[in-house]
């Protein structure tokens, strides 16, 4: 696998809060330093600019914040999890490592099969208000004229005999639902 990592990938949680993590602490440091400068001089005008320079020099850096704090405890699942569930990639399309935040709540999901079928998810999360979930998905597949069928589930094993129960989807099932149906899970996860 390559290191850079995309939405829908395996490992792209992590490797995205590593970059937003670093983008927060590049932001701190350097309001920090914009803000010790100012104590380093004794022009008003220069002390002004200083501190106009790192004030707006916060917005950027909550920006980078403020999801990075959202998604802190929702890491890429084990190597292991990734080997069991890439055996059925062959039946769909397969996504990883997706948090989609609705207006109520976040849902992290750490395998979804974008199938003719239907997208089935797993999330691993227990907070997660799993009706809620599929109902805010549906209403967004319906809205974008794809049918309401997506399942989420929360055990492993489940998801793992969901996916081995699928068939393979072949080229007649699928009338471009598939790709359009990933590309939209992709646009709402953050």
């Amino acid at each position: 696998m390559s290191r850079r990592k995309k939405k829908g990938q395996y490992g792209y949680r992590d490797r995205r809060r590593r970059l937003q993590l670093a983008k927060v602490l590049l932001g701190a440091a350097m309001i920090l330093v914009q803000a010790g400068a100012r104590g380093l001089t004794d022009n008003e005008a220069v002390k002004n600019i200083l501190t106009v320079m790192a004030v707006l020099s916060v917005l950027p850096t909550a920006n980078a914040a403020s999801p990075l704090l959202a998604s802190w405890k929702y890491r890429t699942p084990p190597p292991d999890f990734y080997e069991r569930v890439d055996g059925e990639r062959e039946k769909g399309l397969m996504l990883y490592d997706l948090i989609v935040t609705s207006r109520e709540q976040i849902i992290p999901l750490d395998a979804v099969m974008v199938h003719p079928k239907g997208v089935y998810a797993l999330s691993g999360s227990e907070k997660l208000d799993v009706k809620k979930a599929e109902k805010y998905l549906n209403d967004t597949f319906k809205a974008h004229r794809l049918d309401p069928n997506v399942k989420i589930i929360r055990e492993e094993q489940a998801f793992l005999n969901k996916l081995k129960n699928l068939g393979a989807a072949s080229e007649d099932q699928d009338d471009g639902s598939v790709e359009y149906a990933a590309g939209l899970l992709k646009n709402l996860s953050m």
